[in-house]
């Protein structure tokens, strides 16, 4: 997490009080709102954009006359505004923006990181194409350093939502709208910084009498000289006071990167995370050249211990835990997917506010924002790869028809690349979010002919969740066609798989559940009484001792290219509660 990330952190002093009682106060109270300036500049730069649908060539130059574009503010979408029409803009769409680079940020590395943008990026500063970034769903950092100057600069991107049979997912129930949208920020460090989420927070050790921390810490020294690198960490606890100060010293080389690992010594009485108490730690980073600090870097981490199993279920923190949760798409009514930090609060506090504890990520990897609110609310969460499939045709060429995986091989390659780069950069992107409890690979790929070269990517994909972090089991999502349920570590069962795989021998949860279609006020179909279909689980099924939970399908009413299909949420699209989500209150709750 950066520091002063998003506008779910607390409101933190900008500036320095001018009244020195006053800065004593402040440094003085436990929990202050006072923060120190940062090393770094972390810039929101979501306003004052131009934006104009279709290709233009030459729109990246400085010269080009974006006079008559729209005047926009990001997030944004290509089709805003949006209400759940299964037909959307597909294409080219133009981005412009003017940055003032300030004159003292000639010796700084400078970069611009999105937090995702659909699904083909195209990346200019001055005319001069910095980059390009396939996949719409997970972040990316580019340096910008080399293309700006001081004073006013052009930041262009030439951006499409294509369907491309090399970039997943290339077939699934939802619409695949083009946008920036999601927040983007300019980046400013000192040569030797920390990289782009570049530290890694486990707890190797959790009791409720003790526990430890082990932070491994990704630097860089874009600098022409080696640097003497001291690295500072101080762990905070949830009431902002410090547990443990670990120091290491390590020269690094000009241009390189090292990951320097540290591991603090024995917490007494962690305070731990957990749905009921979602206690939240702060490892406050601080790098050094020599005695010089020149770095800062924020992350907030969660004391916690999970562990799936196939026979006796899920536990946290070692006791047993069965969690109920719903699958949560990341469109609104209105933004379409251009949700702000706050409307992705909303989404997951309706979630808790139902009495629920679990949410699937369907099916793409989601906003930060959104495993931000999760773990400070309190809410388990299964994130998930975008390999999706819909078992709606066998013809290339739309997200309707085709195939979870390319039956051209000349696409294979490719693809199976796409696919890998996805899971690392949500892997890397995520890794410190106590709520996420496993990385799923993918949702219902049976829906391919090739199922062989489904098979091998999911090991491979496997295989690379084991070695970037080895704290979380990789599940393969909506396995319950094709014999895929074993190829991880956690299945997770749709709809008739709840029955028709009974004490798999395998950890196991039910990823969706109930597929009921209504609408908000009427009288037939707006009522849940757990029993929408027979041959599926449902709310009242028995809890066995070898399942870890169950997750309804699904929360909110979701925009896609089957229509009507998506109005199976127990709140509707525009985030209003259907009587389905009283139902389920008044179930886990108590609230009649």
């Amino acid at each position: 997490m950066r520091v002063l990330r998003s506008s779910l952190d607390l409101p933190i002093l900008k500036t320095r009080p001018k009244n020195l009682h006053l800065l004593l106060l402040l440094i003085s109270f436990p929990g202050s709102l006072w923060a120190a300036e940062s090393l770094r500049q972390d810039l929101n730069i979501n306003r004052d954009w131009k934006f104009k649908l279709d290709d233009y060539p030459g729109g990246e130059a400085i010269s080009f006359d974006d006079s008559t574009w729209s005047a926009i503010n990001l997030p944004h979408s290509f089709d805003l505004p949006y209400f759940m029409s299964k037909d959307f803009y597909v294409g080219y769409g133009w981005y412009r923006k003017h940055l003032e680079i300030k004159p003292d940020w000639a010796s700084k590395r400078v970069s611009v990181e999105f937090e995702a943008a659909f699904q083909d990026a195209e990346v200019y500063i001055n005319g001069t194409r910095i980059g390009e970034h396939k996949g719409g769903f997970t972040g990316f950092s580019m340096d910008i350093t080399s293309a700006i100057h001081p004073g006013d600069n052009v930041l262009a991107v030439r951006l499409n939502n294509n369907w491309n049979a090399q970039i997943e997912p290339r077939s699934g129930d939802h619409t695949f709208m083009g946008g920036i949208y999601r927040d983007v920020h300019l980046v400013v460090t000192d040569p030797l910084h920390v990289t782009w989420y570049g530290t890694f927070v486990t707890t190797p050790h959790v009791s409720e009498n003790s526990a430890t921390v082990n932070i491994k810490t990704e630097i860089t020294n874009e600098s022409a000289a080696a640097k003497n690198c001291v690295l500072t960490t101080d762990i905070l606890d949830p009431d902002g006071r410090s547990v443990a100060r670990l120091s290491s010293t390590q020269q690094i080389d000009a241009g390189a990167t090292v990951t320097i690992d540290q591991t603090s010594p024995t917490i007494a009485s962690p305070k731990l995370w957990h749905p009921a108490h979602p206690f939240l730690y702060t490892a406050v980073t601080t790098v050094s050249n020599g005695t010089t600090p020149v770095d800062d870097y924020k992350t907030t981490f969660g004391i916690r211990s999970i562990k799936w199993t196939a026979d006796q279920g899920f536990f946290i923190n070692g006791e047993h835990f069965y969690f109920h949760g719903a699958n949560v798409h990341q469109d609104h009514a209105g933004w379409a997917d251009a949700i702000t930090d706050y409307g992705a609060w909303r989404d997951v506090k309706l979630i808790k506010d139902a009495g629920l504890d679990f949410i699937r990520g369907s099916h793409y990897p989601h906003h930060p924002a959104f495993a931000d609110a999760c773990d400070k609310l309190g809410v388990l969460f299964w994130s998930e790869n975008c390999f999706w499939g819909m078992g709606r045709g066998k013809k290339e060429g739309s997200w309707m028809t085709s195939d979870a995986y390319p039956p051209n091989p000349d696409d294979q390659g490719p693809f199976e690349q796409n696919a890998l780069d996805t899971l690392r950069d949500e892997i890397r992107i995520f890794r410190n979010h106590p709520s996420i409890i496993v990385w799923s690979m993918c949702n219902e790929v049976f829906f391919s002919d090739n199922q062989n070269k489904v098979k091998g990517l999911l090991t491979k994909l496997v295989d690379e969740t084991h070695q970037l972090d080895p704290t979380r089991p990789a599940a393969i999502g909506g396995c319950q066609r094709g014999g895929l349920d074993k190829l991880g570590d956690v299945a997770g069962y749709n709809g008739d798989g709840a029955t028709l795989f009974m004490n798999p021998g395998i950890p196991s949860a039910v990823s969706e559940y109930g597929s009921h279609i209504s609408d908000r006020g009427d009288a037939k179909t707006d009522l849940y009484d757990g029993q929408f279909n027979k041959k599926e689980l449902n709310a009242d099924t028995p809890e066995y001792p070898w399942r870890s939970g169950q997750s309804l399908w699904c929360a909110f009413d979701y925009s896609t290219v089957l229509g009507h299909f998506g109005c199976m949420g127990f709140v509707d699209y525009f985030r209003i509660p259907k009587r389905s989500w009283y139902w389920y209150r008044n179930q886990y709750l108590h609230i009649p």
